[in-house]
């Protein structure tokens, strides 16, 4: 996973989600301040909107077929999955420009959301080659390629049935509000298999970020660069336990919390429960329902990391708070 020797790109493509949360109705004219902003840094750029859910990752296949030696998503960490899916085991880079409702990817590489300061620090970002998440499920596609997480159980609840157009107006306090509506709610449980062992819970979050909807950390020993997943489980029906997860994560005392197991995993599987449906989540989106495999690709992918996350950096970080 080392760092690539592709440093100047002639042919960037812009591919971008018109409906993105923070473009609004400036959304044309900041996707021209962004261009601008990378052709005065030497790229030659074209810009790709979206034309509906699920064709970004089209367009991706097609520019690089095309000749695109970069491709940049703008938008939130949904258009980045699917930009992404179209490009898993290709050598094109994948450049960051945030723009949706959350920007989970790049907060956790510390670049902030601001759509154009992100363009213009991009000539700082270098090349790596990272592991992407993979999952086959039912009710969804049948194989599907994630950079963040998945979530199955009570994420993925909330992921469903939030309202798209209170989402629209008021951003992630819409998936706010669908969570506290489910307090005093019991909910279904699952068995999880990691790595030969079975679990029981209600929620399980497959990770390979530390950030967690732009605002937490529920994962706390893992990176993009890691080749492995860190397998965050909650156990408990009643959602009364998770006012008590949550108080712990807010106050940074998730270690030792009883009914949290932390485990590390490079493939895990769940079977369809006998007499409940419970649903997935990838990078924030719905992604069907159990049965489900989910396993580790390694060197799946180039990303443009920006100095601040960068694999020795990381391990350096590691070290510290092992010693």
């Amino acid at each position: 996973m080392g760092e690539s020797t592709i440093t100047s790109y002639s042919k960037t493509v812009l591919i971008y989600n018109p409906c993105a949360g923070s473009f609004g109705r400036k959304g044309g004219a900041l996707i021209a301040r962004a261009a601008e902003v990378l052709e005065r840094d030497g790229h030659r750029v074209t810009c790709c909107p979206t034309t509906g859910p699920r064709t970004a990752g089209a367009l991706a296949r097609e520019q690089i077929e095309r000749g695109a030696d970069l491709i940049l998503a703008a938008g939130g960490d949904g258009t980045l999955n699917e930009v992404a899916e179209g490009m898993v085991h290709s050598q094109v880079p994948l450049g960051v420009l945030p723009a949706g409702t959350a920007n989970v990817l790049a907060m956790e590489m510390k670049l902030g959301g601001n759509f154009l300061e992100a363009a213009r620090r991009l000539g700082e970002c270098r090349p790596h080659r990272i592991s992407v998440g993979q999952i086959s499920s039912e009710g969804g596609d049948v194989t599907r390629h994630f950079l963040l997480m998945a979530g199955i159980g009570l994420d993925a609840h909330i992921v469903y049935h939030v309202s798209a157009p209170l989402k629209a107006r008021i951003g992630k306090l819409a998936y706010w509000i669908a969570g506290w509506s489910m307090l005093g709610r019991r909910l279904p449980e699952f068995s999880i298999e990691a790595d030969g062992v079975t679990h029981r819970c209600s929620f399980a979050l497959v990770s390979k970020v530390r950030n967690y909807g732009g605002d937490f950390e529920i994962a706390r020993d893992v990176s993009l660069f890691d080749d492995h997943f860190e397998l965050v489980l909650f156990q408990g029906r009643s959602t009364l336990r998770y006012v008590r997860y949550f108080a712990g994560l807010v106050a940074n005392r998730m270690d030792g919390v009883r009914g949290i197991v932390v485990l590390r995993a490079r493939r895990v599987s769940a079977p369809r429960p006998l007499d409940e449906r419970v649903f997935l989540q990838i990078d924030g989106e719905f992604a069907g329902h159990l049965p489900a495999e989910i396993r580790i690709i390694p060197d799946a992918l180039t990303l443009l990391v920006p100095p601040a996350y960068r694999p020795e950096l990381q391990q350096q970080r590691a070290a510290v708070c092992q010693g």
